[in-house]
């Protein structure tokens, strides 16, 4: 068995993630045009009538751009949690209520008779109800963690024993106190209900990496805030400074696009 997953794209300008194992493909949230992430999946050799289903963190436009058309013309269900779809209605366009699927944050769904289990879980953001996903075959992990203020404890134990993780590095912290944004729209990116710095997201990283973490993808970068080689190295200097070197440590910080998506990333954990 084996579990799958590219980012398809990350950032302000549009968020999709793509899992996918031998029975089942699902993508998470669809950010961008229909037409955009028709090609971004043509690249990873998959296309849209091989999807099963859409998952959707939260209503924001950068992670639903596409949702309502792809999900038309591909007749897919999406999946929400009530007051998520209380906030989504509006944008979607026209769907049929069986299509429209209410998945409350603490709940486990299952693709392919049960080889793909998806748990959902509450994170912190300025949303209805904005959850992060962890995906599960076998003993394999992968959760996604991003547009969340700061990393709780109970986020915290979600994300345990990730083999992956895909994690939000929004902003450096100095880029954005001198950046053009009005004093209003920092406070709310640093808020509890915004985005994760650099420094919180290698910190949390220092409490939430196993030894069973192979991959750390490094997401939802500003692009007027934050440099990916800024990122990884901050992210890199605290995870030394907390006690887990680079040359002990078998992660890697990965690098995610806004433009384009990541080589497929297969899980080789046995179960």
């Amino acid at each position: 068995m084996s579990l799958r997953f590219t980012v398809l794209a990350s950032g302000s300008t549009g968020n999709s993630l793509l899992v996918a194992n031998e029975e089942t493909k699902v993508l998470v949230d669809a950010g961008l045009s229909m037409k955009k992430i028709e090609q971004l999946m043509q690249e990873r050799d998959v296309q849209g009538k091989e999807l099963d289903a859409i998952l959707i963190t939260h209503e924001h436009s950068d992670h639903i751009k596409g949702v309502g058309a792809l999900a038309r013309k591909y007749d897919l269900p999406v999946y929400a949690n009530e007051k998520t779809w209380d906030a989504l209605n509006k944008h979607l366009g026209e769907l049929a209520d069986e299509k429209r699927v209410v998945l409350e944050p603490g709940e486990m769904l299952e693709f392919g008779g049960g080889s793909l289990q998806v748990e959902s879980y509450r994170i912190s953001h300025d949303a209805a109800d904005p959850v992060g996903y962890c995906f599960y075959e076998g003993e394999q992990k992968l959760s996604l963690a991003t547009d969340l203020g700061y990393v709780s404890s109970k986020v915290k134990e979600k994300l345990a024993d990730s083999d992956a993780l895909i994690l939000e590095s929004n902003h450096d912290l100095e880029m954005l106190r001198i950046g053009h944004y009005p004093w209003n729209i920092k406070r709310r990116i640093m808020g509890d209900t915004g985005h994760l710095s650099n420094d919180a997201a290698g910190e949390a990283l220092c409490e939430i990496v196993a030894e069973r973490t192979q991959s750390v993808y490094l997401a939802h970068l500003s692009r007027d805030h934050n440099l990916m080689d800024l990122a990884k190295l901050t992210v890199n200097n605290i995870l030394e400074e907390g006690g887990l070197p680079a040359e002990s440590r078998r992660v890697k910080l990965m690098d995610t696009y806004f433009d384009r998506s990541t080589p497929w990333d297969k899980l080789n954990r046995e179960s």
